[in-house]
């Protein structure tokens, strides 16, 4: 079995449009959820979220590009564009042949569908462009990053709602490990913060009109984001011989399925994907300092998520620390465990635990600790990153400092 390290990441979320400027944004727990703007904002119940504004796509990609590259394709291109420069890898040869990429994400282009549904349904055109399909599809930018970096082996998208980027980097992890591919591109991108995606999650009444604030007992929902998370995963050997900056190793990966409820979360659920990561790692459950929750700030995957972790580390649950970032970047969807990579890695690195923000009032069924409000330096040697998604789909990363 091979060694697995992250040597590039890459990502554009509401609190910055690269790495460095995501992680002084956690560090200063600062917020990127805003008021939002958009055509029709008006006619939305809930106006808030972790919106990357100022974007604009024509300072990046041309005409051609554009008719091609929705929105969560261009999130991804970014991403991995600062990923792949901070590998320092050129893929040609024979690691282009076997380098791979697998990347998640729940809806794909949704901002392409939201827009041409307007043009036939209200707008009453009946032509759409014709890229519509390519522009739109869950694989687009799987394939576009493929494309433009010759990558030719295993690849391909996954689609498990919230822990969509979680599952992908799971399947690169293991491709690495197993000797498949030297390197996989992976991670994930949501852009649902169109006027029906919206509109679809205030469907499910767990959506919160003023912020999200995990943990404390007066949260009252979740609140949406969008952006991208790209990393390169290597074999570690490849990368020690070519000299390469090491960000972390990841070590172990599990996936579980609930199998009870569509939209409810199970403890047993999340507990057996979590021990299945430090199983699958040969972590012993004592040497994980931090873990970056789910944490939605709804009160069901909350106490269901710290009543997990308490069971699977016993007494141990006491000294870790557990926050979710969700609560500056918003829940990203199919992109959010790959943003939320991010904070594990600055962890493991620079010694820094980002925090939860917005916490106002302990809840006695989240009584861990939570790094309320602040940013915390302490020494981590190894992390956990939980992704628990709607459909009862879970899955962890396990990951060790280097």
């Amino acid at each position: 079995m091979k060694r697995v390290v992250i040597t590039g990441a890459g990502t554009i979320n509401a609190l910055g449009r690269d790495v460095p400027a995501t992680l002084e944004a956690m560090r200063e727990a600062r917020s990127g959820i805003v008021p939002l703007i958009m055509r029709d904002r008006e006619r939305l119940a809930v106006q808030i979220g972790g919106q990357v504004q100022g974007y604009e796509p024509e300072e990046r990609f041309n005409r051609q590009q554009i008719a091609l590259y929705d929105r969560y394709t261009q999130f991804t291109l970014l991403a991995a564009e600062e990923a792949i420069a901070q590998s320092g890898l050129k893929f040609d040869g024979e690691l282009a042949s076997r380098a791979g990429v697998v990347l998640g994400t729940s809806g794909g282009g949704l901002t392409t569908q939201d827009e041409n549904y307007r043009a036939v349904y209200e707008e009453g055109k009946n032509r759409v462009h014709p890229f519509v399909v390519p522009k739109l599809m869950n694989n687009a930018a799987c394939s576009h990053v493929s494309m433009q970096y010759n990558i030719k082996g295993p690849s391909f998208t996954v689609a498990s709602a919230c822990a969509s980027s979680n599952h992908a980097m799971g399947q690169a992890f293991w491709f690495v490990r197993s000797g498949m591919a030297p390197v996989m591109v992976t991670g994930g991108s949501e852009s649902m913060l169109c006027f029906g995606g919206i509109k679809a999650w205030e469907g499910l009444r767990v959506m919160s009109k003023d912020g999200c604030r995990p943990f404390s007992a007066n949260r009252n929902g979740m609140v949406q984001g969008e952006g991208a998370g790209i990393f390169v995963f290597e074999e570690y050997e490849h990368a020690r011989a070519r000299g390469a900056e090491i960000l972390a190793e990841v070590v172990g990966a599990a996936m579980s399925a609930d199998a009870a409820d569509i939209v409810m979360p199970s403890k047993q659920g999340a507990a057996r994907a979590i021990k299945g990561a430090l199983s699958d790692g040969r972590v012993n459950p004592a040497e994980i300092g931090y873990i970056n929750a789910h944490g939605t700030g709804t009160a069901a995957n909350d106490k269901t998520e710290c009543a997990a972790v308490a069971d699977v580390f016993g007494p141990h649950a006491d000294d870790l620390m557990i926050s979710s970032t969700k609560s500056m970047h918003g829940h990203a969807i199919g992109g959010t465990g790959a943003i939320e990579l991010l904070a594990c890695i600055m962890a493991l690195r620079d010694g820094v635990i980002a925090p939860t923000i917005n916490y106002e009032e302990p809840d006695p069924e989240c009584a861990l600790d939570v790094v309320p409000n602040e940013a915390r330096e302490a020494k981590v040697t190894a992390a956990l990153s939980n992704a628990f998604a709607f459909g009862g789909l879970n899955a962890v990363l396990a990951l060790r400092a280097v």
